[in-house]
């Protein structure tokens, strides 16, 4: 599940090093505008039994996933993601950006906006270039559908103590967006959770930390 103006590319990385291991399906969260519409699509085409691997707002759906076809899902990684819902101030935000776009003014993810998103090591140079190729990608609509998703979705802080599969949790040392607080709290609430800080590294451990997340995705899918 990729994260908000992401797309497969995210998780290229992965897919090439887990291989051997795992047929990866990435979802096209770009057509629905619910978080409840991207998981039931999701869900549409996914195997009958699968492990789930989650970014940030493809958190937001892996959660959903799991209150709908608890049983089909066998391991859960959740990375730079939060099961809590947006405070007063990150909705306003994000309605921001949709009034923006309103007046006709989708500019993807900019210069500007890149250390929010990764670590200051990878704003120039290919990881920056990708972050802002996938934003265009996605484009103003896609963008606006996911921005809606994320607002009207449900709090899952209810849901961590119902997570009985064996679950990983990642999070960067420097992600603003869903700091190590969030990761931190999830763990609490998923007994049995396991926990990695990563180093040099923002809100997408994927891009930043590709080789690292792999080895992690590793022993979580071998794990017992």
């Amino acid at each position: 599940m990729p994260g908000l103006l992401c797309t497969a590319r995210l998780w290229q990385a992965q897919i090439d090093a887990l291989g051997d291991i795992a047929d990866a399906q990435v979802a096209d969260l770009t057509p629905d505008d619910s978080i409840a519409a991207m998981a039931d699509c999701a869900l549409a085409h996914a195997p009958p039994r699968f492990a789930l691997a989650a970014l940030s707002m493809g958190g937001y759906v892996a959660f959903e996933m799991l209150r709908r076809a608890p049983a089909r899902v066998t391991r859960l990684a959740l990375i730079a993601t939060s099961a809590r819902a947006d405070s007063a101030e990150r909705a306003a935000q994000r309605r921001r950006g949709i009034e923006a776009i309103d007046r006709g003014r989708f500019v993807g993810v900019t210069r500007q906006l890149l250390p929010s998103l990764v670590h200051s090591d990878h704003v120039d140079g290919p990881i920056g270039d990708i972050v802002q190729a996938m934003a265009r990608e996605v484009g103003a609509l896609g963008y606006l559908r996911q921005q809606a998703a994320i607002l009207g979705r449900r709090d899952s802080e209810p849901l961590l103590a119902r997570v009985d599969v064996p679950t990983m949790i990642v999070v960067g040392e420097d992600d603003r967006l869903t700091p190590p607080a969030e990761a931190e709290a999830m763990h609490a609430g998923i007994a049995g959770s396991v926990l990695h800080r990563l180093d040099t590294c923002g809100h997408l451990p994927p891009l930043e930390q590709p080789a690292l997340t792999a080895t992690l995705m590793r022993d979580w899918l071998l794990s017992d």
